[in-house]
């Protein structure tokens, strides 16, 4: 087992690992940017490293003095948490150059799966389901056409480097394509530096469903069932639950069946997630897969009773996975409590919270960074909180959770939670009839 950890990352997740590796006996690292001085991640982790100014690119996406400061202090290994280096083939790289051990996935692994492209082939090749589209990146226009014509329209053109939906176009009719071509070429090479496109049939009336799953370095996988995350707003997720309304037992040992055929496909080592969207009919087609840990990752801890960090970190160090499947024992949600203004548009609300209570009670979880009297940066991810809620049912969870919304005081700044409560009493969210659309056509003008 390792001896220190070194945590690249900041806010909830950091602190999450801290909890953990205390747990087990594991020293701790921190690093912050200068405007993250005084987070709590920093105040709880045994030792804590300046590595640069506000900025990202300067801070928590500076390689350099990451390193640096895990050779300073002595560091074994590194959990980069998700976002920032977490899915950086690079960063693995250097980390196993310089013999500190990165906890997640391999260089190679996520080069395989950080190309969407690459990622469906690799998938096809494997026997998962995918969805319809082209082998590759598409060449020019013209190829686009033809192919669209033969799968039917609608059609969805994406930027093979892109992700929060950025590069992105649905097309309906050919006259369409060549527009929607120039935009999504424009938008993903300003974005990702590379503005190459592939072309999916677009699936209609989409739920997204993802598996967790997690291997060892032995070729062991196994999977902890399904998150539905259909409710998100622009490719971004807001609230996620498991299981979902929507899978039957048969569906989702398939599905479960095929996330492990695809990791296995690439050997792949530690916590990760397949992506899929189901259709109307239950069909279920690969999307992606995320080769790290994900932010909703603790209401699957909570139906399964699995600490899912603590299991990253052993599978880093060499031990075995289980090999056993899990399946919900609970029903879990949760909401992203995050600092916007629903109201307008969920436009960034940094500053300083003056006021703040969490909620409680039997099935209440909070993991979050924040205390009163903490001011928020207006230079990273708005997420400030995740209400996580779990119960027997369905219903209980959805009634236990408006009530703990209710309870949630954040004074100071505006947030997700008015949004959330309304959310819970929408008959469409509570009958669990919706896609990946529903936020499209919500009522947003009163919040």
């Amino acid at each position: 087992m390792f001896k220190k950890i070194l945590i690249a990352n900041r806010g909830e997740i950091a602190l999450r690992i801290i909890r953990t590796c205390r747990e087990m006996g594991v020293k701790t690292v921190a690093v912050y940017s200068t405007a993250d001085r005084d987070s709590l991640h920093v105040r709880f982790a045994d030792e804590a490293v300046c590595i640069g100014p506000p900025a990202s690119r300067l801070s928590y996406l500076n390689i350099q003095n990451i390193i640096s400061a895990a050779e300073v202090t002595g560091a074994d290994a590194i959990h980069p948490g998700y976002g920032f280096l977490s899915e950086n083939a690079e960063f693995s790289q250097i980390c196993a150059d310089y013999g500190i051990k990165f906890i997640g996935a391999t260089a190679a692994q996520i080069n395989s799966m950080g190309d969407k492209a690459t990622a469906k082939a690799t998938m096809r090749t494997a026997g998962v389901p995918v969805i319809p589209g082209s082998v590759g990146l598409l060449d020019s226009v013209a190829q686009g056409k033809e192919l669209a014509a033969e799968m039917g329209y609608p059609v969805i053109l994406k930027a093979t480097a892109g992700g929060g939906g950025r590069g992105m176009r649905i097309v309906t009719k050919e006259d369409e394509f060549e527009k929607a071509w120039n935009d999504a070429r424009q938008e993903s090479g300003a974005a990702f530096g590379n503005d190459g496109l592939y072309l999916e049939k677009f699936v209609e009336e989409p739920r997204h469903i993802e598996i967790q799953i997690i291997g060892d370095q032995f070729g062991n996988v196994s999977h902890l069932s399904e998150r539905d995350c259909s409710i998100q707003r622009r490719h971004q997720k807001l609230v996620e639950e498991t299981p979902s309304p929507i899978i039957t037992p048969e569906l989702r040992e398939k599905m479960g069946d095929a996330a492990v055929k695809g990791a296995r496909a690439i050997a792949y080592e530690g916590a990760g997630t397949v992506e899929f969207l189901v259709d109307k009919h239950g069909n279920f087609f690969f999307m992606e897969m995320n080769t790290r840990i994900q932010v909703e990752h603790p209401i699957t801890e909570e139906v399964t009773d699995f600490d899912l960090i603590k299991e990253q970190i052993k599978v880093a160090a060499g031990e075995p996975v289980s090999g056993k499947n899990y399946t919900p024992k609970l029903f879990a949600m949760e909401c992203r409590i995050n600092a916007e203004d629903p109201g307008n548009g969920f436009r960034p609300s940094p500053g300083k919270i003056t006021n703040l209570h969490f909620p409680g009670g039997h099935g209440i979880r909070i993991d979050s960074h924040v205390y009163s009297g903490y001011t928020i940066p207006p230079n990273y991810d708005s997420m400030i909180a995740k209400l996580i809620v779990s119960g027997q049912s369905r219903e209980e969870v959805i009634t236990r959770m408006k009530r703990a919304l209710q309870e949630f005081v954040i004074e100071g700044i505006k947030t997700t939670i008015p949004f959330h409560i309304k959310l819970m009493d929408d008959a469409g969210f509570r009958s669990g009839n919706f896609t990946t659309k529903f936020l499209e056509g919500f009522d947003f003008s009163d919040l």
